[in-house]
């Protein structure tokens, strides 16, 4: 296998997760210093998402149309462009804008990244390049924190954002000299209908998600854009069912495996995005625990994340996609549910053995879901089907911090009391819950499902119904 290819993609991945959590250790040095608070400056973080979920949908279309290559490397750029005008912001409506504009160019760099995977790798040499796009991806959420404070702390929070400058151009360097085109263009014409309807409609529900669970402003402005959001999605699938070039075709669920692993990964999503809002606070809201005590914890994760990457092509060869994503579904929930039993007397040897399963499982769910997303899309689909899988991403993650939010209030209002370790209990048991039901649309797999993709044959193998 070419590993050049997927390595490149992956300086997108790498910058784009790096950044996300860099700027988490920053946000109380950059607030003092543009004069505003943390809790509003929460709203740049919103902005990313919104220009997130605006942008997204239309990646396929821009990518048919002028070229897979060519947009890859204009997104880096944009992103680029954005990190430097966060740089020099000095207000928050100017730090708010320039991560809009970051937004831009994060919408298209990590959807690209995986089209071009896609389109240009053999589909029995997926799971290896997977795993090699992923892998600086993980490196990034590991250096971002300790990079983030080490910045912050001896020069100042302007290089959190810098850092992105070389990263960028070397990543748009590599990918002129080295990447690929994928030979495929579409020149149909842009659904501009359809553009503003769906743009509108996961940017209401997203930033109505983050209002709820992070209430800079009322929750109940939350409630009603996430219900505009909704309305929104429903006249856009009323227009799509119309148009003869939407902009993101629902016919692409009428292929079995791609609309089980999306309804799969967004059952999942939706659970495990509340992970990593919901341990770090009750590590030091619940047991005491000190940021960099809580950080220094949970840090295991990325780790057993890390280690799938290696030989899971040759486990799905043996065991097959099904198996693998029905028992890594079950046993990721499972080890959820155990955080949900740590106490303040609990042994940190025993939670980084538990935090260390839990994230091995949790990439072992999603890198095989990953590879077998695609395995059976035709190519002319590829395009739309992959801004699909983005933007069910984006909006899952944000379903899942909010109703994890919401059942920390709820349950704490029930015992009358503020928020404490019994409320992180309870909401860690309902999100195992949830992340275990979505074991229920893979079970419709057929048992040899992606094989060309993994190799793994099985006779007899039972159709979807």
């Amino acid at each position: 296998m070419n590993r050049i290819t997927p390595l490149i993609l992956a300086v997108a991945l790498f910058m784009e997760m790096m950044d996300s959590t860099v700027i988490a250790t920053s946000l109380p040095a950059i607030a003092t210093d543009i004069g505003t608070t943390p809790i509003a400056l929460k709203l740049a973080l919103t902005a990313y998402l919104v220009a997130l979920a605006i942008f997204i949908p239309v990646s396929g279309w821009m990518a048919d149309r002028y070229g897979a290559r060519n947009i890859f490397r204009w997104a880096i750029f944009v992103f680029v462009l954005g990190s430097i005008a966060c740089a020099f912001s000095d207000s928050l409506l100017t730090f708010v804008l320039s991560r809009f504009l970051q937004g831009m160019g994060g919408s298209m760099m990590t959807p690209l990244a995986r089209l071009i995977l896609v389109r240009t790798t053999p589909r029995n040499e997926l799971i290896s390049a997977w795993a090699w796009l992923t892998i600086p991806a993980l490196i990034g959420p590991m250096a971002g924190p300790p990079v983030g404070g080490f910045l912050t702390t001896y020069f100042s929070w302007h290089w959190i954002f810098f850092i992105n400058v070389p990263i960028g151009l070397i990543g748009i360097l590599l990918a002129s000299r080295f990447l690929p085109g994928t030979g495929f263009r579409d020149r149909r014409p842009l659904d501009t209908l359809g553009f503003v309807l769906s743009g509108l409609s996961f940017a209401c529900v997203i930033f109505g998600l983050s209002v709820v669970s992070m209430p800079a402003l009322p929750p109940g402005f939350g409630i009603i854009l996430t219900i505009v959001g909704l309305a929104l999605g429903a006249a856009y699938v009323f227009h799509a069912r119309r148009s003869p070039t939407p902009l993101l075709d629902l016919k692409i669920f009428r292929e079995p495996v791609f609309r089980l692993t999306i309804l799969s990964g967004v059952i999942f999503r939706i659970g495990l995005g509340a992970v990593p809002f919901l341990l770090p606070l009750m590590l030091q809201l619940g047991f005491g625990y000190t940021p960099f005590e809580s950080g220094a914890i949970t840090f295991i994760g990325a780790a057993g994340s890390l280690l799938v990457k290696f030989g899971i092509g040759h486990v799905l060869h043996l065991v097959g996609f099904r198996r693998i994503l029905i028992g890594s579904s079950v046993v990721a929930a499972l080890f959820i549910a155990l955080l949900g039993l740590f106490t303040a007397q609990t042994s940190v040897l025993v939670m980084l053995l538990v935090i260390f399963f839990s994230g091995y499982f949790r990439s072992l769910f999603f890198t095989s879901l990953n590879s077998l997303t695609f395995s059976e899309t035709p190519t002319d689909d590829i395009g739309p089907a992959n801004a699909m899988l983005a933007v069910s991403q984006q909006l899952s993650s944000a379903l899942g911090v909010a109703l994890a939010a919401t059942i920390l209030e709820l349950s704490a209002a029930a015992r009358g009391t503020e928020v404490a370790t019994a409320d992180f209990r309870i909401a860690l048991f309902a999100i195992a819950g949830i992340c275990a039901f979505s074991v229920a649309p893979l079970f419709y797999l057929r048992a040899n499902a992606g094989s060309e993709v993994s190799g793994h044959r099985q006779d007899n193998a039972p159709p979807v119904t």
